[in-house]
């Protein structure tokens, strides 16, 4: 468990506002945080299954405020995922350069506002 210290430092460097205590990145980050440190004590203590479980519910809490964050916005997640250095930070980013050597490659051009109202003059002419 993480001492009250510690606890203020992440709450600083990831709140959203000065008095931001609960908001989803900070639980994240505390979250990521605390299960650090059972993995760590889980390698020396291999036969400790109630902190095993503890880890899976605290691994499980984070999931799901990472799939809110992720719904409710976007650029926040992945601006979290990266500094946190999650996994799923690893993979945005490769599809995202997937993304960029497609077009490159294609010359693939973002809809506009002018395609989609050809589309829909087309769909209503037929």
């Amino acid at each position: 468990m993480l001492d009250k210290k510690s606890k203020e430092k992440i709450i600083k460097k990831y709140r959203v506002h000065d008095t931001d205590t609960g908001s989803p990145q900070v639980q994240i980050a505390i979250l990521t945080e605390e299960i650090k440190e059972l993995t760590e004590h889980l390698k020396l203590h291999k036969h400790d299954y109630s902190s095993r479980r503890g880890l899976l519910k605290k691994v499980g809490e984070r999931r799901k405020l990472l799939k809110y964050l992720q719904k409710e916005s976007f650029e926040q997640f992945k601006a979290l995922a990266e500094k946190l250095k999650l996994k799923i930070a690893t993979k945005l980013q490769a599809e995202e350069e997937e993304e960029k050597l497609k077009e490159k490659k294609y010359g693939v051009v973002e809809e506009t506002e002018d395609t989609e109202l050809i589309a829909d003059a087309t769909e209503d002419n037929a």
